[in-house]
This record gives C-alpha cells, structure tokens and sequence, in this order.
C-alpha cells in the first residue's frame, strides 16, 4: 500500500464561483485521502477514499449526476452518419495621381510580403477581419467581457472562442495555428486563421456514430511537422456488430489521404457501450490507445480479447518487442489490462510515464499511472463502485497483483478528457493533472507527488459536459464543452 501524504487546503479565501449567471456554486478546497483498504480486501464501507470537502455545506449532491440508469453515464443522444464523401477611362491627372501611388505601394507591399497577384483565399480558409496577435497562436486576442471564475489560486475567465459544434470529442492544435476537432458524427472540422471552417474535412473513413461510438480521439504524431501524421479513433462496422479502430492519416488540402490502419480491436458487438479510444504518446515516442470493455465487463480480465486494455505500439502499428505479452499467453499489443472504459490519456511531460482516467460504474472512477507493462488494473473483480441498481459487483476493492487506483471519486464524476499542466500562464497549477467531467460537469484538477494523491480542486461546477481538456502550444488550456457545442480557453486574469 501507498504511505498517502495527507494536505490539507486552507478553507481561507473560499469564495463563490458559479457556472452560469443564474447559478453560482461554492468553490470549496479538498483534503487528500488517497486509496486506503482493509487489510482482509474487506471493502470499508465507512472509510471510502474519497474528497473530504472543506465546506459549511456539501457542493453537490446525487441529483447533479444526471440519469443513472444502465450502464451508459457517458451517453448522449444517438446522430445519424453525415457523409461528406470595369474598366473606365480617367482624366489624365487623375491616372498620374493613381500611377505614383502604385509605384509608391509596390515596394512597400513586397517588402512586407504581401501576396495580391495570384490570391486563391477564400472567406473560409482566410477571413480578412482576422488577426492573429503573438501571443495567441491560435485565436484572437483574450477579451476582458466573459465572467470571472475563482480558482485557489487565481481568477480566470472561460472565454468561448469557437460555437456550432456538435458533440465535440477531442481537439488537436497543429502547430501552424490550425486545430482539428472531431465531431461524434462523424465529421472532422478545422479551425483556420481563428475561425471554424464551414465545410467538414474529407477524407474520413466511415465511423458508426451509435450510442457511445463515432469519430471520436484525434492526435498528432509528437514529429508532425516533420511527417503530417495525424492519428484518429472511431468506432467501425464489423462482422456482427461494431469495434473501435484506430488509423493514421496525412493532411492534403482540406482531406485526409495515406490511410494506415494501426489497430483494429478484434472483438464486435452491438452494444453501444465503452468504445475506449485515447491517444498518448510516451517520451519513448511509443503510441498509447484504449478500447474499453464494450459493456463485457468479465472481458476486460480475459488477455485474447481486445476489450478492456490499454495497448502499446510504434507509430506505424508495429508491435515493441518488450512488449509485456509478447511470446506469451495473451495479445502482443496489450500493455495493461482490467480498465473498464478509459476515457483521458495523458503523458506527464516532466517523466514521459501515460496516465488515464477511467468510468467506474457506479461510483468508482479511477487515476491510474501506467509505468509497470503487463499490469491488471482489477477491473471487474476489484472496484470501488456498485451496480446501477445498487447491488454490489464485488466485495472486495483490493487483491494481489492488481493494481490500486492513484486516486478514485466516489460518486462518478464520470471523468473524461486529460491533460497535465505545464504553462506559466496558471500560476499554481504546473504539474496538476486537470480531469473534464461529464455527468458532474466540471473540471477536476488533481494535485500529485510523484505518484502519491495529494489533493483535488473542483472548478468552474455546472459549465456543461466537459468531453475534452487539452493544454496546447501556445500555454492555454483549452476545453470542449458537448453541453453547448464550443470550445473554450481558460484566461487567468492579471492582478
């Protein structure tokens, strides 16, 4: 068992941050209690490691997790498949008038390197009210009108800085100031010069967009600019039903072209649960990628199926050679097994290790760290959660040889997209591991040392289903909100 570090956060300078201008929500600090169990694997009913929440009152409750029923916290409304595949005569004093101010213009405008000749921009791909200051690389500049939200540490404002989504997944910043943004659709859609683009990418390969499942995880390859590898996820028909696939892809114009597959998961099913599906690469440069256990729950302790694994490949699909399972009883690929539904994957910057979050059922969310190959994270038969209907999966939450979480919530927060911060721009917060919430609507921010827990702050409470947080390049943190259909910078505000 882990020696937890117990700190305790300052219930000094609490105030109120609220979500939305009719609602405001207490802004309350957590004391650390990671992971503890009874030494007979007995589950302590009395003892959960949860938040201890340093507040005059509770800051949620049961209500605010939205529906319970089934197996499905993750699930939104299921869409159909968008497929894609004058001249006049001048007085002369007027023509030498207009001709020295050519002459005068011509230099200036080569020199700055303006290109009018042979132009092809369109509204879409370059809109001419734009600017892109030095730094913002990617949006224009922060505005002071949004509200002001309170963190531990410092203000900040949740600034919208693109609208009309439609279930937003996950976002990737290019390095040229584009940013891709998966739609659940099945649509790929682009950024451009700060502006979404109206017209979707082409190039996509078909996806079931069915309960959990679409066009879901993207990624770029950590050597992009010098290869254009960009990396999807999606959920895909197969023989009897539906599995997750992973491809790889290069951008040509606005359309994705050199499909590769990566992996293919091999088991199919009709249920529309736990398509998994995260990208991370390690400092290795080694890819990272999920598939949950498609609401199979036994499947995920079963090492023949891809159902319920984390798996470890090279950047083309190709297997290590120390791969824990190589010449072994169980799938090459698979790197870790016993996780019910990753739905965050995250390299700390600072070790190259990855570290996901995963839905527990009810209750039972979970922090792992993933620094140990063939690792059985114990899912099913160790959880810290229940049923949906309340009776109990298992009676124990610890056995030897499976792994304990850094840090479960209990009640589900139902975490999703993760990203370690590493930017000045949040004073306090370098090193946090920041948590989307779906059913809590919320971002989590996780405090750790090493690989110990040492506190969570709650923030910016009620602000919709939080389906993505990414810290991109140019040292914003950047959120996508599946509530409203935006994404949103998060802008510390200057004492």
């Amino acid at each position: 068992m882990r020696a937890p570090t117990i700190v305790e956060k300052r219930l000094q300078g609490c105030d109120f941050a609220g979500a939305s201008s009719q609602v405001r929500f207490p802004r309350c600090i957590f004391i650390a209690s990671p992971p503890q169990k009874e030494s007979n694997g007995k589950r302590h009913e009395n003892n959960r490691n949860q938040a201890k929440i340093v507040s005059s009152k509770p800051i949620f409750s049961r209500n605010s997790r939205g529906s319970a029923a089934g197996i499905d916290r993750d699930a939104s409304p299921i869409n159909p498949i968008k497929t894609y595949s004058r001249e006049k005569h001048q007085p002369k004093q007027a023509f030498i008038m207009k001709s020295l101010k050519v002459a005068f213009l011509m230099p200036l405008l080569l020199f700055t390197g303006c290109d009018f000749v042979n132009s092809q921009t369109t509204p879409e791909s370059t809109p001419e009210s734009t600017t892109l200051p030095p730094n913002s690389l990617y949006f224009s500049e922060p505005i002071e009108t949004s509200k002001v939200h309170s963190a531990e540490d410092f203000d900040f404002r949740v600034e919208t800085v693109v609208e009309g989504l439609k279930f937003p997944w996950a976002m990737a910043f290019m390095p040229d100031g584009r940013v891709l943004i998966t739609e659940r659709d099945g649509t790929l859609r682009m950024v451009e010069n700060g502006v979404l683009r109206e017209e979707p990418l082409g190039g996509v390969p078909e996806v079931v967009a069915r309960g959990q499942g679409g066009l879901l995880d993207v990624h770029l390859h950590p050597q992009y600019e010098e290869n254009g590898w960009i990396y999807l996820s999606y959920s895909k028909e197969g023989e009897g039903g539906w599995t997750t696939s992973f491809i790889r892809a290069q951008l040509d114009g606005y359309a994705l072209v050199n499909h590769e597959e990566i992996y293919t998961g091999n088991v199919n099913s009709r249920l529309g649960f736990h398509f998994g599906s995260r990208f991370a690469f390690d400092g290795e440069g080694y890819l990272y990628f999920s598939i949950g256990d498609r609401g199979e729950q036994d499947t995920a302790q079963d090492l023949t199926v891809s159902n319920g694994s984390l798996f470890r490949l090279h950047d083309d699909g190709r297997v290590p050679e120390d791969n824990p399972f190589v010449g072994k009883e169980g799938l090459d690929e698979i790197y870790a097994y016993g996780l019910r539904n990753i739905q965050g994957l995250a390299t700390d910057p600072e070790t190259g290790i990855v570290w996901s979050n995963f839905h527990g059922p009810r209750g039972g969310d979970e922090l792992n760290i993933h620094n140990k190959p063939g690792a059985n994270y114990g899912w099913p038969v160790i959880t810290y959660g229940i049923n949906y209907n309340g009776t109990p999966i298992t009676d124990i939450t610890e056995k030897e040889g499976m792994e304990q979480p850094v840090w479960y919530w209990v009640p589900s927060i139902a975490p999703s997209g993760m990203t370690f911060v590493s930017s000045d721009r949040y004073p306090g917060w370098k090193g946090s591991i920041l948590n989307g919430a779906l059913s809590f609507q919320l971002l989590s921010r996780v405090e750790v040392d090493g690989e110990q827990f040492v506190a969570e702050e709650r923030i910016v409470e009620g602000i919709g289903r939080i389906r993505d947080v990414r810290e991109a390049p140019d040292g914003y943190i950047y959120i996508a909100n599946e509530s409203d259909g935006t994404i949103a910078r998060l802008v510390p505000v200057s004492n």
